[in-house]
């Protein structure tokens, strides 16, 4: 083994315009021993464009937990890898938390090559906050599920920011209106850096009707940004009892979670009744 560990780069790629990948990046993928990338036939496409031959290896969501004991391994041996996902910034919302985390706790130098997200991108040119924002990843796929975890954002008055895929984007958006509330802001971002790039903006109901009126609105990737929630004291007053609801209610049935609910908050018990059982 060598005396001195290698070290993993985190490898920012494009996601969509190729002009976009900085020569740093393809640097440092020439020069490493092994790339892991998340779909190697994908990446092979970026690899060849830029004359990049070193090894791939596919670590992904499904294997990452197996294979970053072999990763390290190498790694302690004094090979360099660099870890890159299909698009964009890897570990934001893509595989490589796993490596990463495992890496560092063996004392390995984990190293970013910043570069494009799809995430910065869209807030960039929205014209939301930025100031504060939480970036909120992708939605739970199923309806009730979705509903139950955007109930818990209701209140957040930092920029929300969501990933979501075309077959998604459509019920996700009516989901939202229905929680947040169908005159608040959003942003809708699809095909960030390609050619069919598009901004849609205004209230809920007339983005999700742009969108539902136009097929072509309904392809490609979507990043989707709201507008915090008003500041004002009675919805951070709401907000606040609706978190103490949800704690009472893993202990509790929802009649007794309701009424201490009310008796710590304030807020009405039958309120809160209700909106406890619009969660079930």
């Amino acid at each position: 083994m060598s005396d001195q560990s290698g070290v993993l780069y985190v490898v920012a790629t494009p996601i969509g315009n190729l002009d976009d990948m900085t020569p740093r990046a393809v640097q440092i993928l020439k020069q490493v021993d092994l790339i892991a990338a998340e779909d190697t036939r994908h990446s092979g496409h970026l690899l060849r464009h830029f004359g990049i031959n070193t090894p791939t290896y596919a670590v992904h969501e499904h294997n990452e937990r197996d294979q970053f004991e072999r990763l390290i391994s190498r790694l302690q041996g004094g090979e360099s890898l660099a870890l890159i996902s299909d698009a964009g910034t890897p570990l934001i919302s893509d595989p490589g938390f796993h490596l990463v985390r495992e890496a560092r706790k063996a004392g390995v130098q984990v190293t970013p090559v910043p570069g494009v997200s799809a995430l910065i991108c869209a807030l960039s040119a929205a014209g939301l906050p930025t100031d504060r924002f939480l970036f909120a990843g992708f939605p739970p796929r199923t309806a009730s599920r979705r509903r139950e975890w955007l109930q818990v954002l209701r209140g957040e008055r930092a920029t929300l920011v969501f990933y979501e895929a075309s077959h998604r984007i459509c019920a996700s958006l009516q989901d939202m209106s229905e929680v947040f509330g169908a005159g608040r802001e959003v942003v809708v971002a699809r095909e960030l850096s390609k050619m069919f790039e598009t901004f849609l903006s205004g209230d809920l109901a007339s983005v999700m009707q742009q969108i539902s009126d136009d097929s072509n609105q309904q392809k490609g990737e979507f990043v989707v940004m709201l507008a915090g929630a008003a500041e004002s004291d009675a919805e951070i007053e709401m907000a606040e009892a609706e978190r103490v609801l949800r704690l009472l209610l893993a202990e509790l049935p929802v009649k007794q979670a309701a009424a201490l609910a009310a008796k710590i908050t304030g807020q009405k018990k039958n309120g809160l009744y209700k909106l406890a059982l619009s969660w079930q």
